[in-house]
């Protein structure tokens, strides 16, 4: 009888201990899956970088949504002003990608090349770009075949930032 009476103290024991132990599994899946999607989004944005730091674009069909609308300002120093919005779809960015750094002079060891990731969820994501015509803020979505960025503003090189 005692014997029965200690199993049936321990099967209560064992089950909390059965449903702590899956808890504490499925938390170290999720912090590992939450690791991977960082991973994963800082790559597609240090891919759009290299998209002009290397001319390649390859990276741009990898990690750029064919339906981009990219529009940003560019700051023109003999007039003192940003120009207007200028846009720019996916086959514009791929025309400037191919001749922007073609010679390789325009990226040295010392030019930015930074990726700052501010929000990531299952479906979207945010990250800041400081590169060498500026700061570009790169909006994505994940499809069926990775992170890709849909929308991207971006302006020259600010006179300041909140958050060098």
């Amino acid at each position: 009888m005692l014997s029965k009476i200690v199993i049936l103290e321990k099967q209560p024991v064992m089950k909390q201990l059965t449903l702590i132990l899956t808890i504490v599994f499925s938390m170290s899946i999720l912090a590992q899956e939450k690791d991977l999607v960082i991973k994963d989004v800082k790559a597609t944005a240090y891919n759009y970088i290299d998209v002009f730091y290397k001319a390649d674009t390859t990276l741009a069909y990898k990690s750029i949504h064919k339906d981009l609308r990219k529009v940003g300002w560019y700051y023109d120093d003999k007039k003192q002003k940003y120009s207007g919005a200028l846009e720019m779809p996916f086959d514009k960015l791929i025309s400037l990608a191919k001749r922007w750094n073609a010679k390789g002079d325009q990226v040295t060891s010392d030019t930015p090349r930074k990726v700052k990731v501010l929000e990531v969820s299952d479906k979207i994501a945010v990250a800041k770009v400081t590169a060498a015509w500026g700061i570009d803020y790169l909006n994505m979505v994940r499809t069926d075949e990775g992170w890709k960025i849909i929308n991207i503003v971006w302006q020259s090189k600010p006179k300041f930032s909140l958050n060098n």
